[in-house]
């Protein structure tokens, strides 16, 4: 394995780390991968609190302890995509010396306006005590939400424990954290972040445009910009062959 810094990646809202484990296989063969499950998400605890700073630190305290183990050193490379890429963000300009290169994927350090009521309301109309099956849930969700793609996003979130299914999100937390997630923290009195970032928006998703560059330049002024034109929000996975390529060189 060369000695190049691990990368680190976060994933976004109502993921985990499974939806990255194609890329990370990629990328482990030339770097140290590790994928993270951020709070409320995948296997990872659940808490009442959720916002950038919290998850940024449990991001620092999984760093600090693989730097005192003496199994990483620091600075690190981390790629986040969606609330991932906030966490990171947020990470990189509070903990600049722990950040080598940042990868952001198809989002800015602004607040949104989506609430994304109609993905919690979706999932909150499953019946999870009566289902039989996987397909059951889907029909449910259907409901709501036309797109494959997005349902069969959603539904790695459903497991079936205790007899039951069940989800693995904290979807309680996150509705009651909305506003903290689609927004970013106030970043007055925070030095620019000097290293390169990589900004990798999708062609089809407007999470990254014109007006919020510039904002984005004023935290990272060595930021620059890829689009993948044939792809929408979940780039990484609509157009895997294509985002690796844009990364890889990047971490060489």
């Amino acid at each position: 394995m060369p000695a190049t810094a691990p990368i680190i990646i976060l994933h976004g809202l109502f993921g985990s780390n499974r939806n990255w484990h194609p890329i990370a296989r990629s990328l482990s063969e030339h770097h140290t991968v590790y994928t993270l499950d951020l709070r409320n998400h995948g296997k990872s605890p659940h808490s009442d609190i959720m916002d950038y700073p919290s998850m940024a630190d449990d991001v620092l305290a999984f760093i600090e302890n693989k730097i005192t183990r003496q199994e990483i050193t620091a600075p690190v490379n981390i790629i986040g995509h969606s609330m991932g890429g906030k966490v990171a963000m947020w990470l990189a300009l509070n903990h600049p010396e722990l950040v080598q290169k940042l990868v952001v994927v198809d989002i800015a350090p602004v607040t949104y306006q989506h609430d994304f009521s109609d993905v919690l309301a979706a999932f909150n109309a499953v019946p999870l005590t009566t289902i039989q099956s996987r397909q059951e849930a889907d029909e449910y969700l259907s409901q709501a939400i036309s797109q494959v793609d997005l349902r069969q996003f959603l539904l790695q979130n459903l497991q079936f424990k205790g007899g039951q299914y069940r989800w693995r999100l904290n979807l309680q937390s996150i509705q009651h954290s909305i506003a903290n997630i689609t927004a970013f923290p106030d970043t007055q009195g925070l030095q620019p972040f000097l290293r390169r970032v990589l900004f990798v928006g999708g062609g089809q998703s407007d999470y990254i445009n014109k007006s919020n560059r510039q904002l984005t330049r004023a935290l990272f002024p060595k930021a620059s910009f890829s689009m993948i034109k044939s792809a929408g929000h979940w780039l990484h996975a609509e157009q895997p062959e294509i985002f690796k390529a844009l990364i890889e060189p990047y971490f060489e």
